[in-house]
C-alpha cells in the first residue's frame, strides 16, 4: 500500500513547471494585448496541472503493466515498484484527467465551443502517450507531443481564452516554452536510453543515439533565449528572460559533461527551473510593457 508521500512522488511534482510555465507565458501574452482575465488564468492553470498529473499517472500505469519500469533508474513509479495496484493508478489518472476536462469545459463554454475539440485532443494525447496498443511515446514522438501540448496549445490556448485572440508575441512564447519543455523530456529520455533500449521503448533519444541527443538538449535550451531577442521588438523589458540563462547553463552541464543514469537527474530539475524562471520573468516583462 503506497503512502501519501509515495502517491505524491508518483505524481512527479518535479514536472509541474511544465504545467505552470505555459499558463504564465500565455497570461503574459494576454496582458501584452490588454486581455488579461485573472479567473480564466486560474482555471487554465488548474487544467494544465490536472492534465500533467493525469498523464504522469497514466504513464505510470501503462509503463508498469508493460513491464517497462521493471528496471527503472529514475523517480519512483507506483506500479513498477508494486507499491500500488495498476487499477488504483489507472483510476488516479482518470480522476486527474476528469478534473482537467471539467474545468476545461467551463473555459470552452465561456470562450468558444471549438475549444472542446482541442481539449479532446489533449486528453487523447495524455492517454495514448504510453497507453493503447501503439503508444506514440514508444515511437519517438514524445518530444513533439510535449512541444505541441505544453508549448503551442498551452501558451496560445491560455492567451486565447483570456484575450480571445492570439498574436506573434504569443507564438514566440509558445515556441520558447515548447522548446524548454521538450528539453526536460530529452534529458529524461537520455538518462533512460539503456533501459528503454532493452524494454523496446523506442524514444527519440534511442533513435538519435547518445551524442546527438546531448546536442539536441543544448539546441532546445538555446531557442528560448533567441526568443528573448525576438521579443525585444515588443519591449526592452523582455531581456529579463536572460535571468534564466544561468539555470539553463547549469541544466546542460551534466549533459555536455557526458554524465549518465542518476547523474542526469539535475539536468531534468534545472531544465524545468529554467523553463519556470524564463516564463515568469518574461510574462512580467510583457505585463509591464
Amino acid at each position: 500500500m503506497a503512502t501519501t508521500a509515495q502517491w505524491i512522488e508518483g505524481a512527479r511534482p518535479r514536472t509541474l513547471p511544465n504545467a505552470i510555465a505555459p499558463v504564465l507565458a500565455g497570461t503574459g501574452a494576454a496582458a501584452a494585448i490588454d486581455g488579461l482575465v485573472w479567473w480564466k488564468a486560474v482555471l487554465a492553470l488548474v487544467v494544465s496541472l490536472a492534465l500533467i498529473v493525469g498523464v504522469n499517472f497514466a504513464n505510470d500505469y501503462s509503463d508498469g503493466v508493460r513491464g517497462t519500469d521493471d528496471d527503472r533508474v529514475g523517480p519512483l513509479r507506483l506500479v513498477g515498484s508494486e507499491l500500488a495496484s495498476p487499477v488504483a493508478v489507472k483510476n488516479a489518472a482518470i480522476a486527474s484527467l476528469a478534473v482537467g476536462a471539467a474545468v476545461g469545459l467551463i473555459l470552452a463554454i465561456t470562450t468558444a465551443w471549438w475549444l472542446l475539440l482541442i481539449g479532446a485532443g489533449c486528453l487523447a494525447g495524455a492517454w495514448f502517450y504510453t497507453g493503447g496498443s501503439k503508444p506514440y511515446g514508444y515511437s519517438g514522438f514524445g518530444e513533439l507531443a510535449v512541444f505541441v501540448f505544453f508549448g503551442l496549445i498551452g501558451v496560445l490556448g491560455t492567451q486565447f481564452v483570456q484575450a480571445e485572440r492570439i498574436d506573434w508575441v504569443g507564438a514566440v512564447l509558445a515556441v520558447a516554452v515548447g522548446a524548454f519543455s521538450s528539453a526536460v523530456l530529452v534529458a529524461n529520455n537520455l538518462r533512460d536510453i539503456p533501459t528503454d533500449t532493452v524494454s523496446g521503448k523506442t524514444t527519440l533519444a534511442v533513435k538519435l543515439g547518445d551524442p546527438r541527443t546531448r546536442t539536441l538538449h543544448l539546441v532546445l535550451l538555446a531557442i528560448p533565449f533567441l526568443a528573448t531577442l525576438a521579443l525585444l521588438a515588443r519591449t526592452p523589458f523582455a531581456l529579463a528572460g536572460l535571468l534564466a540563462a544561468p539555470l539553463a547553463i547549469r541544466a546542460n552541464a551534466p549533459v555536455r559533461g557526458g554524465r549518465s543514469g542518476l547523474e542526469l537527474i539535475p539536468a531534468l530539475r534545472d531544465s524545468g527551473l529554467a523553463l519556470l524562471v524564463w516564463s515568469a520573468f518574461t510574462a512580467l516583462a510583457l505585463g509591464f510593457a
